[in-house]
């Protein structure tokens, strides 16, 4: 997993020369007084660096030419701190690819009711630079994050992490290489799309390969290797030790382990950071990979089940922007429904394939028939999900757009076992209830498949879809479907 630290965000303070060299000199100090604090505190996930105060078109129209050559370069902070006239952005800001925060603050905290004099007021301009700065944002159509606040309030700071993060899986969803191991499931509608399209508007690829490209990949698997990597195995799951006196389900764990290094193998040859399979398509492999998928996923990778190119690519956006949190995000599937005068839930579950971040206690790795496939009996982890607030995400091609639909849910804890069910699994209840959230989920057209993160917040969710000029459905406590008549 790439961590965000290794991302920066370029931090650019707007000016002119009207006011003298002292004044620009003051203008500098104090940016770089703020990019220093910026730095020095634990809630920013990138390294801000100052570029400098820009007074003229050349140089403002440099630095974001600059930025958008750089690749640790995620995006960049304006700001105004003196009046910045705004013909001079219009060439830089028309040039710019990059994502941006226009943050509206300044220097000083108060107003220095004794002491203020002409001299303050030409320095501390934020208030009406700011308000040109975006009026020719607004007359470019410029999509950007406008943060108002002073730049050490606790809030600022949390909007400016919650941007930041949402441009890292922005610059993901650019590089991103999505490898489709077999196909489609058949007949299935919301798991196909245009990946051209979605190539010339998000960035990432998509690409087929058969069976066979992966198959070729485990026969040169040494037997340490898979030795190896099942003591890697005993130390991290719960693993009943029937499994190493049955010679069936010893050879079946064997296969397991050599499917997920002959998997990590494929997509680190190619530099892919999502995939997909199906079970539709396993010629060549004696099992459907179901542990190795689990693993994969928890280590950063996105992933979607049955060739869903958009979700896995979905994924591993969430997984860049959620690096350092520890509650969860996964692949998700709305598997079954608990209606009840106690309260509606979901059983959010797949045949195997749901991420261990997700799970309030350690994994148990178990092996199991699997009764779709054909195939061997799978490895998988299973374990129950951590209770808390949570999203599920659901990108969807609706032929003439792209829509993002997420409903807030409330993960609970299970109300009763399941002995016969062996796999990952989510309770939880759809906010604002489960009908209401069903119905709305169902005319927005959003799919079975999703991503369900305990990570990331709604506010970097809004962010993520803003920068992505996604058309953002959210399903929450406000929504009503009575307005949907």
């Amino acid at each position: 997993m790439k961590n965000m630290k290794n991302n920066n965000l370029w931090f650019v303070t707007g000016s002119q020369h009207l006011y003298g060299p002292d004044t620009l000199k003051q203008v500098g100090q104090n940016s770089e007084t703020i990019v220093s604090f910026f730095n020095s505190t634990k809630t920013l996930s990138a390294k801000v660096d100052f570029k400098g105060v820009v007074t003229t078109p050349d140089e403002i129209t440099a630095v974001c030419s600059a930025a958008n050559e750089s690749e640790s370069c995620i995006g960049l902070i304006f700001w105004m701190h003196t009046f910045s006239p705004a013909k001079m952005w219009i060439a830089g800001l028309t040039a710019l690819k990059k994502p941006f925060v226009h943050l509206h603050t300044q220097f000083n905290t108060e107003i220095p009711w004794q002491e203020i004099d002409m001299d303050f007021m030409n320095l501390n301009q934020s208030a009406h630079g700011d308000r040109e700065f975006g009026y020719i944002c607004t007359r470019l159509n410029k999509v950007r994050k406008v943060i108002v606040g002073h730049w050490k309030d606790t809030e600022v700071l949390g909007s400016i992490d919650s941007w930041i993060r949402a441009a890292s899986g922005y610059q993901e969803f650019k590089n991103l290489k999505v490898a489709r191991i077999g196909d489609n499931m058949r007949e299935v509608a919301v798991t196909e799309g245009d990946k051209v399209d979605a190539q010339i508007r998000f960035g990432f690829s998509v690409n087929g390969y058969g069976v066979s490209d992966l198959v070729r990949f485990t026969k040169n698997i040494d037997e340490k290797e898979i030795e190896k990597l099942i003591d890697e195995y005993k130390d991290q799951y719960i693993i009943n030790q029937d499994i190493f006196s049955d010679p069936e389900k010893l050879k079946q764990l064997h296969s397991a382990a050599k499917i997920e290094l002959a998997l990590r193998q494929f997509l680190n040859a190619g530099g892919f950071k999502a995939f997909t399979t199906t079970f539709e398509d396993l010629e060549g492999l004696d099992q459907l990979p179901g542990l190795a998928v689990q693993r994969l996923m928890a280590d950063g990778y996105g992933f979607g089940a049955e060739g869903d190119w958009k979700t896995a690519a979905l994924l591993r956006a969430f997984k860049v922007m959620a690096f350092d949190s520890k509650k969860g995000t996964s692949f998700m599937e709305d598997y079954t429904y608990h209606f009840s005068d106690k309260g509606d839930l979901v059983l959010g579950a797949h045949m195997l394939e749901v991420c261990s971040s997700l799970a309030k206690a350690k994994p148990k790795l178990e092996i199991h028939p699997l009764s779709i496939g054909g195939k061997n009996d799978p490895a998988r982890l299973i374990f129950e999900g951590k209770p808390g607030k949570a999203f599920n995400l659901s990108l969807v091609d609706m032929g003439y757009d792209y829509r993002l639909i997420v409903n807030a849910v409330e993960a609970v804890d299970k109300i009763a076992e399941m002995p016969n069910l062996p796999v990952a699994s989510v309770l939880w209840k759809p906010l604002p209830d489960l009908k209401t959230a069903a119905k709305a989920w169902i005319y927005a057209g959003g799919a079975h498949h999703t991503v369900y993160t305990q990570d990331v917040s709604l506010e970097t969710i809004k962010d993520f879809a803003a920068m992505t000029e996604l058309d953002l459905i959210l399903i929450d406590d406000n929504t009503n479907t009575d307005l949907l008549y």
